[in-house]
């Protein structure tokens, strides 16, 4: 309590209390029925007696001030201060524990929103991001502004603002990953109009991916399988009839069967391994690899195929390449592909170049660090107008000359979908009569 404040006190304690008996006394006085000196006596008595009360008063708010802004118990009081300070104990006792208890149950909300698995936004008063949680940051990073700018979804929202509903709306992403969302937005409160809104996105990726791969997989598999079946329910009535005494010819029409046969199991390995990598793709991988390792693995994997086509490989890894994140058997299969595809469709004894290289200079490739995998034939090339479709499933540029080697139309489908996953990018250069190039680009670890 300040000096002023104090004295004040004193003084108005001081009045009050000292002014109705000296007031009292003057009249005695004045009347003829009290001497003149016991009066004065008397009234010096009074002033003193309340200038003392008003101290005292004044120096026991003075301890309770201090005692209740340090938070510490009173010293002892006179009895109207003290039962004051007891109510103000009592009070500050309630106040901590409703403070105890709203700061638990804030923790427990932060809590649960940090770890729901559902991505969600806070929007204030102004549009702008009042708070996104765990599963938000995880999902779209810094990309959370761009998903709020899109029109379905901006539409949704000034919806709920306007008619105070909860409202819906699907909404879907191409980049950097083909994504599809189902958003529910809800108005925190009904007034004032501006206020908060909050955003449940939910990922429908997968539950859409599983529904368009079930109808691809019966429209594109029923195709692809009729040939080799065809084949083989030819051959087999073959064998059961004119063929049925004929050795040489059992022998070479089993040969064939088996190589149908073979033609069918890589089909259906590389469509449930197509499947599985577009059911994650919206998932970014979270391990960091070594990938030099992983691509000279790849390279010795390919040893018998190399010395059958009378090929050379040459290998060439920069030393010191920093690691990366991303699904290691993933990565392998697109290495494995883009080297088969090399080999398979390069010359005869020929040439073919893998290496793995640091880029973080501009042009072609992003601005972020990362490395870049190129795998170089000398094979016929392939036409301009072929480019744009090769990831495509089932596109073949020759088809003839594919299945007679081997391919099912799937492996740079796979490529692609694989490095989009691992948010990276895929350039295919080409020219006739020369031989191509698919070179990948994958960002490094942060």
């Amino acid at each position: 309590m300040k000096k002023r404040t104090k004295k004040l006190l004193s003084v108005w304690v001081f009045g009050a209390a000292a002014a109705m008996p000296v007031a009292t006394l003057g009249v005695l006085v004045g009347v003829g029925a009290l001497a003149r000196g016991p009066a004065l006596l008397a009234a010096a008595s009074v002033c003193a007696a309340s200038w003392l009360i008003g101290a005292v008063l004044a120096r026991d708010l003075e301890r309770l001030t201090r005692a209740v802004r340090n938070g510490l118990a009173p010293p002892p009081l006179l009895m109207p201060i003290a039962e004051i300070a007891s109510d103000l104990r009592r009070l500050i006792r309630d106040l901590e524990a409703r403070t105890t208890q709203t700061r638990r149950m804030l923790d427990i909300d932060e809590t649960i929103v940090e770890r729901l698995p559902d991505p969600l936004i806070v929007l204030d008063a102004d549009r702008s991001i009042g708070r996104a949680n765990a599963a938000a940051r995880a999902a779209f990073g810094t990309d959370i502004p761009a998903v709020l700018r899109h029109p379905t979804l901006r539409a949704a929202i000034d919806r709920a603002m306007v008619q105070d509903t909860l409202q819906t709306a699907d909404v879907a992403l191409p980049v950097p990953v083909g994504r599809e969302l189902q958003v529910t937005v809800i108005r925190l409160a009904p007034l004032p109009a501006d206020g908060p809104v909050l955003l449940v996105l939910s990922d429908r990726t997968r539950e859409r991916a599983v529904e368009r791969m079930r109808e691809d997989f019966v429209a594109n598999a029923s195709h692809e399988l009729r040939t080799p079946l065809a084949s083989l329910i030819g051959f087999i009535d073959t064998l059961a009839g004119p063929a049925a005494d004929d050795p040489p010819a059992q022998q070479r029409f089993l040969g064939i069967m088996a190589e149908q046969a073979a033609r069918m199991n890589r089909l259906i390995d590389d469509l449930l391994s197509l499947s599985r990598i577009q059911l994650t793709e919206h998932q970014p991988p979270s391990d960091r690899l070594d990938l030099a390792g992983l691509v000279r693995r790849a390279a010795a994997g390919f040893e018998p195929r190399l010395a059958e086509r009378r090929t050379t490989l040459t290998v060439t890894v920069a030393p010191g390449l920093p690691p990366i994140v991303g699904d290691a058997d993933q990565l392998v299969q697109v290495l494995v592909n883009l080297l088969d595809n090399a080999v398979k469709y390069g010359r005869e004894a020929g040439q073919v170049q893998i290496s793995a290289l640091t880029c973080s200079g501009p042009g072609r490739w992003p601005k972020r660090p990362g490395v870049v995998v190129a795998v170089q034939d000398d094979g016929h090339g392939i036409a301009r107008e072929h480019i744009g479709r090769l990831t495509e499933r089932f596109y073949r540029v020759d088809k003839g000359r594919s299945r007679a080697a081997g391919g099912t139309g799937l492996g740079l489908a796979i490529v692609k979908h694989v490095v989009n996953r691992h948010r990276g990018q895929l350039l295919v250069e080409s020219e006739e009569g020369k031989g191509s190039t698919f070179t990948v680009w994958l960002p490094l670890a942060q």
